[in-house]
């Protein structure tokens, strides 16, 4: 029932890509002194409606004149690499996970915010 509700399925969505950031963000602070290692970051997080992209989609790689991306696809952040060709910033990773997990936070607040109104509604408390 409650994944029906496009507000809970936002939250949900915000959630998901707060904790996959978080996921990047570790990994590149694991790998932050491997050779030739990229860092991998999530886009900003955006609503479907949100883009002006108005390419054609395909929800199946069969489909014709569309793509499948996602709004999950990681990419490599743009920053300078080290002599050995690594461009983890730790500082920048830090500030990710803390983004990520302020992200976390808003999304439960929504969820709960929202949980609370419908309960309030039915007559429940």
């Amino acid at each position: 029932m409650f994944e029906n509700l496009d507000v809970f399925r936002t939250a949900m969505t915000m959630a998901r890509h707060a904790g996959l950031q978080q996921a990047y963000s570790a990994q590149n602070m694991a790998n932050a002194d491997t050779p030739g290692y990229r860092a991998r970051e999530m886009p900003a997080f955006r609503l479907a409606g949100d883009t002006l992209d108005t390419a054609q989609k395909a929800t199946r790689a069969g489909h014709l004149h569309g793509t499948t991306r996602t709004i999950f696809e990681a990419r490599d952040r743009d920053t300078p690499a080290d002599p050995n060709g690594n461009t983890v910033s730790l500082e920048q990773e830090m500030l990710a996970a803390v983004g990520a997990k302020r992200q976390h936070d808003r999304a439960l607040a929504i969820y709960r915010s929202n949980l609370t109104i419908l309960r309030t509604s039915l007559g429940r408390s």
